[in-house]
């Protein structure tokens, strides 16, 4: 009797519905992951609230640790990974020869950079009409592309925490590999969501002598809040009840801020903030979408200042393995960032949650299979 695998995929409508599909035939240089969990990541839920009809119904998740269950007789030499290896998959799928991926930078890879080319193929975004359909970590078992990105995670790790290895490595990129945050230093790290927070432990793994969160006053921010404290930050406040430039100012004695990461979801405003908390030859980091223009924004600032602007998506191979190793150092309480986990039968309510209708206090959360 053919296995079968079941999976949530996702539909119009918010909905999702969880499908047999048959298991696969695994080619010579591919493989299967048997899936522990997956994290739900914000894309996931912009994604699902977005659905592109173009692609049709597909199985969300691109946060999956899990052990691995078959190789072809190539993939392993190619993957460097054998049978039953537990491992943290990238979401990237890279050619693996271009300029970008010589230097471990697969998100801008063109083969699969989704952003910038709507019909690249990666993990989590992949349509369960192409072949073999499990492209997504919300499921039993996920397809391993021969072009897959692995990062073992040691055996002690408990899979929640696991699962913040691509969250975490976004804070690395952002704030440390990008951002240069370093010892002595003042970082302004704007929105208290799960990117926000990883980068408070990015920069305080730097050595930031003065790291500093803002958000707004709403329950959920301040929760997030007291847990950035938590985790290092220095001080916090309501960009609601406290002026922004003001309250930066006193926190810095004038000096303002070396380092500026937005990673805030909202309006245009806090990169106008951003702007404008920023020292001189300060630099600014931008992760934050805001899926729209800024028509006050002023470039003359950037100039006069001496500034550095710098757009921001994803992460490099070695922010993962950094992230890995900061999770597995146990230094942090990062078990607090893993607030909710559902069941395969519940993946409508893991990325409602993470997108605000859901449960409440929602910061990372996960879609456990086999629950």
């Amino acid at each position: 009797m053919t296995q079968s695998v079941q999976a949530a995929v996702c539909l119009p409508g918010l909905k999702t519905e969880v499908r047999e599909f048959p298991m696969p035939e695994i080619a010579p240089d591919a493989g299967m992951l048997k899936v522990e969990l997956s994290g739900v990541c914000g894309s996931d839920w912009s994604h699902y609230n977005n659905y592109p009809k173009s692609k049709g119904p597909l199985i969300l998740g691109h946060e999956a640790v899990g052990y691995v269950d078959r190789l072809g007789p190539f993939a392993g030499k190619r993957f460097g990974v054998k049978e039953g290896d537990r491992v943290a998959l990238e979401e990237y799928l890279p050619c693996g020869h271009c300029d970008y991926c010589r230097e471990g930078d697969f998100r801008l890879c063109d083969e699969t950079d989704t952003l910038n080319r709507p019909n690249a193929i990666r993990f989590g975004s992949t349509p369960a009409s192409i072949a073999p359909s499990l492209w997504g970590g919300y499921a039993q078992y996920q397809y391993l592309h021969p072009n897959s990105v692995f990062h073992q995670v040691p055996a002690h790790v408990p899979a929640k925490l696991a699962s913040l290895a691509l969250p975490l490595g976004n804070g690395v990129e952002w704030a440390f590999l990008q951002g240069g945050a370093k010892i002595g230093e003042a970082v302004v790290i704007q929105g208290p969501g799960q990117q926000g927070l990883a980068c408070v432990v990015a920069a305080r793994e730097a050595g930031a002598s003065n790291i500093i969160v803002t958000g707004l006053s709403n329950p959920a921010d301040q929760r997030r809040l007291e847990l950035a404290k938590k985790l290092g930050a220095h001080h916090t406040f309501s960009v609601e009840e406290h002026d922004l430039l003001e309250t930066v100012a006193d926190l810095t004695g004038g000096d303002m801020a070396d380092l500026v990461i937005d990673c805030a979801s909202g309006g245009p405003a806090t990169v106008t903030g951003a702007i404008n908390i920023a020292r001189k030859r300060g630099r600014i980091i931008l992760g934050g979408r805001k899926w729209q223009h800024i028509p006050e924004f002023n470039s003359d600032l950037l100039i006069m200042r001496f500034l550095t602007l710098r757009g921001m998506r994803g992460h490099s191979y070695k922010a993962v393995e950094l992230g890995l190793e900061i999770i597995a150092s146990g230094r942090y309480p990062l078990e607090e960032l893993c607030t909710h986990s559902f069941s395969l039968a519940q993946t409508d309510s893991a990325l409602r949650t993470v997108g605000g209708i859901g449960e409440p206090g929602a910061i990372h959360c996960t879609v456990e299979a086999w629950r």
